[in-house]
């Protein structure tokens, strides 16, 4: 059996437990009963993205939760109870949104791709987290909402990682109804890429990051790179910059054993770099 290393101690107290398998970094969110995004837990788990930024032994990285909300948004009682400061709390809220944008955009601009297993409710800023990572599976009983229609606060910053994810009616189908979608429909809008049971879900996605974490890192850092950045920009700007990165690619070492490998029909032996 493959040695299993805790990079921090798997205490219940912690907002965000880690562990480390053959590469693949998995970090559950542990802030029951809801797993809601606190200054705390955003702050916990931006920290953990940014320590695996230079361990050479994480390649690709899960985001799970345990129990049964995977993330219902924003800690709205921690927000409500600023509302006593002297400036009604606004100080406080422009915090709490400005650490849940760094927080997305650390997911986005992270080298390694983030991978997200989700099992239950993802609402609002949850189903931000989602729409920010790279590749989401969920389970049959997953559901996702973008619901701050209802209470009187608009998703203004989960319509920006929802709309680049799914089309702009079903973006704003969510956003204006507030309604929840099921897992299905989810996949059918492209907010997901696989629905499995849920008595699967843990070994289908451990699949798929151990298939990502075998392939070079730096290979796969390049192209996630390149693929978010190209994404906002125009066609022929998008070619001239992915047109560098091929010939940047084209002279690394990994791009190099990777052909060779190929053209020698042999297993390649990368070395990232």
């Amino acid at each position: 059996m493959a040695e299993i290393v805790a990079i921090k101690p798997a205490v219940a107290e912690a907002p965000v437990i880690t562990r480390l398998d053959k590469g693949v970094l998995r970090l559950t969110l542990t802030n029951p009963p809801a797993n809601a995004l606190s200054l705390a837990v955003m702050a916990a788990l931006t920290a953990e993205l940014d320590r695996a930024k230079s361990d050479r032994s994480v390649r690709v990285i899960v985001l799970a939760a345990a129990g049964k909300v995977f993330c219902a948004g924003h800690d709205l009682k921690e927000m409500t109870a600023r509302r006593t400061d002297p400036d009604r709390g606004k100080a406080f809220f422009e915090e709490t949104f400005s650490a849940c944008a760094a927080l997305m955009q650390a997911i986005v601009r992270h080298p390694r791709p983030v991978i997200a297993e989700v099992d239950g409710l993802a609402t609002a800023a949850g189903a931000q987290l989602v729409a920010s990572c790279d590749l989401a599976i969920a389970s049959h009983e997953a559901t996702f909402c973008t619901p701050g229609v209802n209470i009187g606060l608009f998703c203004s910053t989960p319509m920006v990682a929802l709309s680049r994810n799914v089309s702009r009616k079903h973006a704003m189908e969510m956003l204006l109804t507030g309604e929840t979608i099921d897992a299905a429909t989810a996949k059918e809008f492209g907010l997901v890429n696989r629905v499995v049971p849920r008595e699967y879900l843990n070994q289908i996605v451990t699949k798929y990051a151990q298939t990502i974490a075998a392939k070079s890192s730096l290979v796969v850092k390049t192209g996630k790179e390149a693929f978010y950045a190209q994404a906002e920009m125009g066609l022929a700007d998008a070619y001239a910059y992915t047109g560098r990165v091929m010939v940047d690619n084209m002279l690394a070492r990994d791009a190099e054993e990777g052909i060779g490998a190929f053209i020698g029909k042999r297993k390649p032996e990368w070395t990232d770099e």
